[in-house]
């Protein structure tokens, strides 16, 4: 028998709410809420008040990271829904060229290796 996906609340180390979002990125409300209605980032409602937010890895110190976009695109055509594709990105993989996830594979710059599995997966 599998073992149970890991719950997504706790895979991902840290989570931003809209309004920190907001204040990282020096945006109104709004704008953010368009970066997640357009997909550049990922939501989910999280915690015990079911807030919207945003896994904290997915920005860096210039803002949200451009190579998640084709990601989630990629993973969502494979039929993965928005949980899935946010615990995807988290889960560990130890064959990744970098130790950690496939989201640190993605930031340490290994893009397109990690889109290769994510079709592999999704497919």
């Amino acid at each position: 028998m599998p073992e149970p996906a890991p719950d997504v609340e706790t895979l991902v180390p840290s989570w931003l709410t809209v309004p920190d979002l907001a204040e990282r990125l020096s945006m109104r409300l709004s704008d953010v809420r368009r970066l997640i209605e357009e997909r550049e980032l990922l939501a989910l409602r999280v915690g015990e008040r079911r807030v919207v937010a945003v896994p904290a890895g997915f920005l860096d110190d210039e803002g949200v990271i451009p190579a998640l976009r084709g990601t989630f695109t990629v993973l969502a055509d494979g039929g993965m829904d928005d949980t899935e594709i946010v615990r995807w990105l988290h889960t560990p993989d130890g064959t990744l060229p970098v130790p950690g996830t496939p989201l640190d594979a993605i930031r340490a710059g290994f893009k397109t290796e990690v889109r290769r599995r994510a079709m592999e997966e999704a497919f």
